[in-house]
């Protein structure tokens, strides 16, 4: 008799009733990632590292249900981990899970650890569960709707970046405040270890010597720069000096895996072509980031992150877009520059670059974590704490970013990453 692919999936070692007839390894802890979007996933990486080399621990994956989940299948394949199906996911017991989505936690037979999943919590959710509307909408991440399901807290521990987002936890969903652990941001850690290899990345996007790097970031959906502002990365090619200026676009994975990798690069040949430089949504974004000398952003969390890089931050897309009034992106889009598409774009980037304060910038760049340079060891300490384990000696360190890749067009039927 056959056996079909999601009976085989049942039969991964580690989960087998008879698992120490054939586990080269006993562990002792199961821990399960929970990877509802790709940028989801890229999240976890920061916190499914500081286990590396414990062969107490074995690590599965799953993927959960999600609109965004289209790439999540072949991230989880590029990692190599041992990946359950969601139905048998919900039907095993993990000493732990690990997510940085809150869709269907609920199911899960384990207790769940909720990361953020970009720069702490600033927008306000659009609708309740399956798109049922709510009566009073929430910030994403923090409202009862995401955190509670029949009157309890679903998630054992929600990581928090800032502990003044522990005020707006209690404003949003009181009883969810025992439950918050204040961690820190990897990506804050990531960016800052990265700054002084600024010149390494600048090289990678092919920056010469003279050259400002204007960094174009979209996140997705109807209210993106992208969505509002496609004709931005035309007229920044058009209107800039090539031997002054080097264009780059970096796209929320949301946008590759909404519309599918070849038609997004389709849609941007012209432009790259043309000298934009598209970063690949395969590697590391930070880089990118600390590269750059002006960053046009909306307001997604690359716009927040880039506060801390000590360049102007322009915005570009819909200029109220839902987020939270109390959040330092809403600080962050009170003073920076909108780039008005009907001006002139070279006069606009000299006056954002004479109108910069840093004073402004470092105010903004302090809400995002309270705890700067200490998430891989207090997120380890959690994690230990959680699996009852006695966490390694060693101490954990924050690399920089890896070199971003970037999209390379061969022929016009030839697109890959570099």
């Amino acid at each position: 008799m056959s056996v079909t692919v999601s009976e085989s999936h049942w039969r991964h070692v580690p989960v087998r009733l008879d698992v120490e007839r054939w586990a080269t390894r006993r562990t002792r802890r199961r821990v399960l990632v929970v990877v509802h979007t790709v940028i989801a996933g890229q999240r976890l990486l920061d916190a499914i590292r500081l286990w590396e080399g414990d062969v107490r621990v074995q690590t599965f994956f799953t993927q959960a249900p999600d609109v965004f989940s289209n790439g999540v299948a072949e991230f989880l394949d590029r990692l190599g981990g041992l990946v359950l199906p969601w139905n048998q996911a919900v039907q095993t017991h993990f000493h732990l899970a690990l997510a940085a989505s809150h869709g269907s936690l609920h199911e899960l037979q384990a207790p769940v650890i909720v990361l953020p999943h970009g720069a702490g919590h600033n927008k306000i959710a659009p609708a309740g569960r399956n798109g049922t509307p709510v009566a009073q909408r929430g910030v994403y991440g923090l409202s009862r709707q995401r955190l509670m399901r029949d009157g309890t807290v679903v998630p054992e521990v929600i990581v928090l970046a800032h502990h003044e987002e522990l005020t707006r936890l209690g404003r949003e969903c009181p009883e969810a405040v025992p439950s918050a652990q204040v961690v820190g941001d990897p990506c804050f850690d990531r960016i800052a270890a990265s700054l002084p290899s600024r010149a390494l990345y600048r090289e990678a996007l092919n920056v010469r010597a003279g050259q400002h790097l204007v960094l174009v970031c979209s996140t997705w959906g109807p209210d993106s720069l992208l969505a509002h502002g496609w004709e931005v990365l035309q007229r920044l090619i058009a209107e800039l000096p090539r031997d002054n200026f080097r264009i780059a676009a970096l796209l929320h994975p949301h946008i590759w895996n909404a519309h599918g990798d070849w038609q997004v690069r389709s849609w941007l040949a012209g432009l790259t072509r043309s000298g934009m430089t598209l970063v690949s949504p395969y590697g590391d974004w930070a880089g990118a980031v600390v590269a750059a000398d002006y960053i046009v952003g909306d307001h997604g969390s690359v716009s927040l992150y880039g506060a801390m890089t000590g360049v102007p931050v322009l915005m570009a897309g819909r200029a109220d877009p839902d987020v939270d009034p109390g959040s330092p992106l809403a600080e962050l889009m009170s003073f920076a520059p909108r780039l008005h598409p009907d001006r002139p774009l070279l006069p606009q980037l000299r006056r954002s670059s004479a109108a910069w304060r840093r004073q402004r910038y470092e105010r903004v760049a302090a809400r995002i974590t309270s705890e700067p340079g200490r998430f891989s060891r207090k997120m380890r300490a959690l994690l230990y704490r959680k699996l009852h384990l006695r966490a390694p000696a060693t101490r954990p360190t924050t690399e920089p970013a890896r070199l971003p890749l970037t999209v390379r067009y061969d022929d016009p039927g030839t697109l890959t990453a570099t």
